[in-house]
């Protein structure tokens, strides 16, 4: 599967996780996973190359506890890519 369609699916499990996802322009700087308002939010910083950004929301899946119980939708590549993730 390609990077673009795995970024694709885990922005969907983000947003079904309930983390708030915004992509816009942040120059390589200030992107990545945080809380405000008592909310998990992932910034995806488009100048980023596709697997930059897959990263960027990976880790603001990181601390989604039991994902897979939270939707077990998850696509079988994407699950590899968040085990492969958590194991390192």
């Amino acid at each position: 599967m390609h990077t673009v369609e795995l970024l694709d699916q885990a922005i969907g499990l983000a947003n079904r996780c309930g983390i708030v996802v915004r992509q816009d322009w942040f120059g390589g700087s200030a992107a990545g996973a945080c809380e405000f308002q008592g909310r998990r939010w992932v910034f995806i910083d488009l100048s980023l190359s596709p697997r930059e950004q897959l990263d960027q929301v990976l880790s603001g899946l990181n601390d989604v506890p039991h994902l897979i119980e939270v939707d077990n939708k998850v696509p079988p590549q994407l699950h590899t890519v968040l085990a492969t993730r958590r194991a390192a």
